[in-house]
This record gives C-alpha cells, structure tokens and sequence, in this order.
C-alpha cells in the first residue's frame, strides 16, 4: 500500500477556538484517529506548535546557519499531520475528508515518493 501525507493547514494569524470548541476538536481528531487505527490506515500523526516556536536550520556551500523562526514568511502554516496507508489517491482522499471535518481545517494530500 502507498503511504500519503494528510496536511493540516491554517490560513492567517489562525485564532484559537473557544474551549469547548477546541474540546469538541480534540475529540473528533481523537475518533478519526480511532477508526485510522481500526481500518490498518494508521501509521503517525502529531500535531504541531505555533510557526513562532519553530528553529529553522539552512545549508549552503557546505556551512550551515540556524535560525528562530519558520523558513518561509507565509499565511499558512502547518498545524499538524497524519501519515496513512491508502491503496490509491481516492481512498487518501475520503480519509483526507474525514480528518477535514474532524480538526474543521482545510487538509493537503501528497503521496510519499516510491522507494
């Protein structure tokens, strides 16, 4: 089976939901992640920090410079990730619409690259 990256993306200075919004988020991430589990579709997720809290390192003509902060100034920022196992693009596609409507975000589809 290919394995595809399943991206959640947030648009902008994306503002923190209410609690009981975030629990309810919380919640539904956790039952699709359940039912990832079930099916065998399941291989990692992790959500991720703000953009504010990443490092990013740099190479170039053999040195390498590190610095604060995300490696591209964007509107989007990754918020977190699940990586599956689909037999094809469509399957990935109707998990991608269920963990969408579980974190309420918009998701990203990519295959990994064959071995």
């Amino acid at each position: 089976m290919k394995q595809y990256l399943l991206s959640v993306h947030h648009i902008g200075d994306f503002p923190t939901p209410e609690p009981e919004v975030m629990q309810q988020m919380f919640a539904q991430v956790e039952e699709f992640n359940e039912q990832l589990r079930q099916s065998g579709a399941w291989v990692f997720a992790g959500g991720l920090q703000p953009r504010e809290s990443s490092t990013t390192v740099r190479y170039k003509q053999g040195q390498t410079l590190v610095t604060d902060g995300p490696f591209a100034e964007t509107k989007e920022q990754l918020g977190g990730f699940w990586v599956v196992q689909a037999p094809d693009l469509d399957a990935a596609l109707e998990l991608a619409t269920r963990g969408a409507a579980a974190c309420q975000g918009d998701v990203e589809v990519r295959p990994f690259q064959d071995e």
